[in-house]
């Protein structure tokens, strides 16, 4: 199984204030301020985040020139805007850690004790980084992120190049493979990647319906609705 990252495995709360932050301080004067669950669900959420820049702002009729990875955080270009979001989001994770849905970690041990091999994936360079902070390395077996993705050159989502990458490293073809994700353009992945099942996550109950006919296959409001049966391993009974 191949689990998103932000809104799936750790809480989003902590990037939604990052998002929010920067956003507001930017749009003052020129545009309504960002709404941490519409605005971050429809434009940011599962995209890189150059990516989330470019789509949230597009519909404001504002388009920033994209600068460089050397621009002060907080220039208004598509990197400083970036820059800025990051830096937030690490101090915001580094002193106060983050927080994991116990429902999935109730699900990675049950997926792990029936033989189970699990990966995370995300399009954040950070994702590591969060999930040390929550306490979850041990459960998974593969980590993708955005740093994958610049070393290898895999597209974001909804391309499902990271969701591929994860499935070659875990050594299974993508139809024996889960995908579990709340974002659209991750369940969307799916619909392009050929993948045997794809669980959407809708906490907010906001956007089951968008879930499905994007291509999520089943749609709960928390992971501890999921039965999981199969393959215990010897020993372990």
């Amino acid at each position: 199984m191949i689990f998103d990252t932000d809104g799936v495995v750790t809480d989003t709360a902590r990037v939604h204030a990052a998002w929010k932050h920067v956003f507001d301080d930017f749009l003052r004067g020129r545009s309504t301020p960002f709404d941490v669950r519409d605005d971050y669900l429809r434009h940011v959420d599962g995209r890189p985040r150059l990516d989330g820049i470019r789509t949230f702002l597009a519909p404001r009729g504002i388009t920033l020139p994209e600068g460089a990875s050397g621009d002060a955080p907080g220039a208004p270009t598509v990197h400083g805007l970036g820059l800025a979001k990051d830096a937030l989001f690490v101090r915001q994770v580094t002193h106060d850690g983050v927080a994991a849905f116990p429902s999935t970690v109730a699900l990675l041990h049950e997926l792990r004790r029936r033989g189970c091999r699990t990966a995370v994936v995300s399009a954040s360079r950070h994702c590591l980084l969060v999930v040390t902070s929550a306490g979850l390395t041990h459960l998974f077996d593969v980590v993708v992120d955005g740093n994958d993705s610049a070393r290898l050159g895999l597209p974001g989502k909804p391309d499902p190049a990271l969701f591929l990458e994860a499935a070659r490293r875990l050594g299974v073809a993508e139809a024996e493979a889960a995908v579990v994700e709340d974002a659209l353009p991750g369940v969307e992945a799916r619909r392009r990647g050929a993948f045997g099942l794809v669980i959407g996550v809708d906490r907010s109950g906001s956007q089951t319906a968008e879930l499905r006919r994007t291509g999520a296959d089943v749609v709960v409001p928390d992971l501890d609705d999921l039965d999981v049966v199969g393959r215990v391993p010897v020993g372990l009974v």
